[in-house]
């Protein structure tokens, strides 16, 4: 049950950050349903393998890097869920900053 209500919320703040940014187009609620679970197994499986193989860069960076690697995540989903089309790089990192702060919003107000 609770991963259910975590995925629907994830969906809803992928709606609002889609709505917010221009850049960013939704086919609707499925496809936010759809990009919800891609985006999560995206950062579950290939995010970790990324910034272990990064971390060196990420250290002298100072941690930036993980910025560049969440909107390669965020491309990368865009490319495989059909209904979800992000404008580019830019937009896709705006995308995850915004998504972010969206979700931490819903989490607080909802638990």
């Amino acid at each position: 049950m609770s991963f259910l209500v975590h995925w629907l919320i994830r969906a809803l703040a992928i709606v609002i950050t889609a709505y917010l940014l221009p850049g960013v187009r939704l086919a609707g609620f499925f496809a936010a349903l759809v990009t919800a679970l891609v985006l999560g197994l995206v950062n579950t499986f290939i995010k970790p393998l990324l910034l272990f193989l990064t971390l060196p860069l990420n250290i002298l960076t100072l941690g930036l890097l993980t910025f560049v690697i969440n909107a390669l995540l965020i491309m990368l989903t865009s490319a495989l869920v059909p209904g979800f089309q992000v404008a580019g790089f830019w937009w896709a990192l705006l995308f995850s900053l915004v998504l972010a702060i969206i979700n931490y919003l819903l989490g607080v107000v909802i638990f």
